[in-house]
């Protein structure tokens, strides 16, 4: 009998799995860690050391001959198909090499004060409400804000980041419907469109700022077309914010639910590093990547045909057994974690630095401004959404 995630009584789209998928991981783990799934046509992997495994398997990735993908005459097709996360060497290592030396890690580091500074500006304009909504009124604006301040856009342009964003990343789900394509493909005419304004601009007066770096960034004598600098532009937003967003937001809502930890932070700010990878491994805000076969290979006994896909299920991985003692516990003092929130590989996150900088910060200027801040309601709502694991709403009592 042919097992599918149906028949183990799993539905990915189910408001009770969006909710709370973890148990359904459990379940997923331990009956068939690596499962084929025809409804899907995906082979699923739910295991650290499978996943931890093939996401450096060189025979596997985001791109290959023959492969279905976006129309390259459609706005998101012609995104996907210059984007740094859609490539594979050469291409890949010529587009990050030159990403790399732009998006440095001093450039990274130097924004600390800054993103600091953004964080108590935006707890200044609730604050004496005694009460906000900690995702759009503190999670959500704190990424977008210094990403917008690291490529550098006016803070005129600012507004329309996040919709941009939405919409553009929606069809990274696992089954977007022709409204979210319709929706994606307008983001991204706009967004292209104001970016090439900027873009203009910096090519005859530079900056301190990443979109000048990335103009004049060379190496070898090889520049990126402005087709690349725009999609690295837009990747840089939608990586560089989304998954932080949810990253705080879902980290808030576990020191809710484990106050002890909550007042451990407090105590000791000094965990602030660890409880960042703990937040990143406990509710990773993304859940799934994907992969294709670009090459028949066998693996543990499974033959994965060319053109397949691999969904490697980070999430499930993140809370293995087999690799985490007690996984299910929200531990902020966890020394062994080398989680699966930035991936491995040749396409682990290039944001992973500047994400790590920004939850250290929020999660200080939150405990130092608002120690005693708790959830206002007994319940939360997630968003529809699987593969982008994120909150509707977080409204809190300062």
């Amino acid at each position: 009998m042919n097992m599918t995630l149906g028949k183990l009584g799993i539905d990915l789209l189910s408001p009770d799995f969006i909710a709370n998928p973890y148990p359904y991981y459990d379940i997923l783990r331990e009956s068939s860690p690596i499962l084929y799934d025809a409804d899907w046509k995906l082979w699923f992997v739910s295991t650290y050391e499978d996943i931890n495994t093939l996401l450096r398997d060189r025979r596997l990735g985001r791109d290959m001959e023959g492969a279905p993908k976006p129309d390259p005459q459609t706005p998101f097709g012609k995104l996907h198909h210059n984007s740094l996360m859609e490539k594979e060497p050469p291409d890949h290592t010529r587009l990050r090499g030159l990403v790399n030396k732009a998006f440095t890690p001093p450039r990274v580091e130097a924004l600390r004060q800054r993103v600091t500074e953004i964080a108590h500006r935006l707890l200044d304009a609730v604050q004496p409400r005694g009460e906000m909504d900690l995702l759009a009124d503190f999670a959500e604006p704190l990424p977008v804000m210094v990403i917008a301040e690291l490529l550098g856009v006016p803070e005129d342009g600012r507004a329309f980041l996040r919709p941009w964003s939405h919409a553009i990343v929606a069809m990274y789900e696992l089954s977007p419907t022709p409204e979210d394509e319709q929706k994606a493909n307008q983001a991204v005419i706009e967004f292209s469109t104001y970016l090439q304004g900027l873009i203009d601009k910096r090519k005859f007066t530079p900056r301190e700022d990443l979109i000048s770096a990335l103009v004049e960034v060379e190496e070898a004598g090889d520049r990126l077309s402005e087709a690349e600098l725009i999609a690295t532009c837009i990747l840089m937003l939608n990586a560089g914010h989304e998954a932080t967003v949810n990253a705080i937001a879902n980290g808030m809502l576990a020191f809710f639910r484990h106050p002890e930890q909550f007042e451990l932070l407090k105590r000791s700010p000094d965990l602030l590093k660890t409880a960042v990878e703990e937040i990143l491994r406990y509710d990773t805000p993304l859940q799934l990547f994907r992969r294709w076969v670009r090459e028949e290979m066998e693996y543990k006994g499974f033959r994965f045909e060319t053109g397949l896909q691999l969904a490697l299920l980070y999430a499930a991985g993140n809370r293995d057994p087999a690799r985490f003692f007690d996984p299910h516990r929200f531990d902020i003092t966890r020394q062994d974690n080398p989680h699966l929130g930035f991936g491995a590989g040749i396409h682990y996150c290039v944001g992973a630095p500047l994400a790590r900088l920004e939850m250290q910060v929020a999660f200080q200027v939150l405990i130092e401004r608002l120690p005693n801040l708790r959830l206002a309601c007994e319940t939360v709502e997630y968003r529809p959404n699987f593969v982008i694991r994120g909150l509707k709403a977080l409204p809190v009592i300062c």
